[in-house]
């Protein structure tokens, strides 16, 4: 574990995790479909997800991408996802991307979970520049950047077109390392 806080911790992803996965993009594919759809579409039976858990242990293992989960403590019930991926060691830097079940909506727990993880991504692994790239019209990723401090840097017109939709403007929000 990385860390806890009201209840909930972070985890690194295990093979346990699959059929939680799995849940997790099933009942929110509606939502994840705009917003998180690679991610999705590797999760879309508990095969694909025991699949995708394995590869990413292994990332994990290798410094590759991390991924993390946010659970429940007490039900253990998965909450979301977060990944600090796009990793350059060089310049020790990395981005975040992130889901939460619709259940854990609008409660501050992302906003929480990446400050917990933005403490270890500086303090454990030696990162010193994160960046969360959002939809401009995605209002909850934008809160939580702008909630741990990350500053806006610039918008890319036309970055990313959802599967069968128009391409949406994104927006580069980084933190710096405070003590670097």
């Amino acid at each position: 574990m990385v860390a806890q806080f009201d209840g909930f911790e972070i985890s690194p992803v295990h093979s346990g995790d699959a059929w939680k996965i799995c849940d997790l993009m099933i009942a929110n594919a509606d939502r994840f479909k705009r917003y998180f759809p690679k991610t999705l579409e590797q999760n879309l039976n508990p095969t694909l997800s025991q699949l995708f858990v394995e590869r990413k242990v292994k990332q994990f293992e290798n410094k590759a991408e991390f991924l993390f989960t946010l659970k429940h403590s007490e039900t253990r019930k998965l909450a979301g996802l977060i990944y600090i991926k796009e990793l350059d060691w060089d310049k020790k830097q990395g981005e975040f991307a992130y889901c939460i079940d619709y259940t854990f909506k609008g409660q501050g727990l992302m906003s929480k979970a990446i400050k917990r993880l933005s403490e270890h991504a500086f303090e454990d692994l030696g990162l010193k520049v994160l960046q969360i790239i959002v939809h401009k019209d995605n209002l909850g990723s934008v809160k939580v950047a702008t909630n741990n401090g990350f500053e806006w840097q610039q918008t890319n017109l036309n970055g990313f077109t959802p599967p069968g939709e128009r391409p949406l403007d994104m927006e580069l929000y980084e933190l710096y390392a405070r003590n670097s």
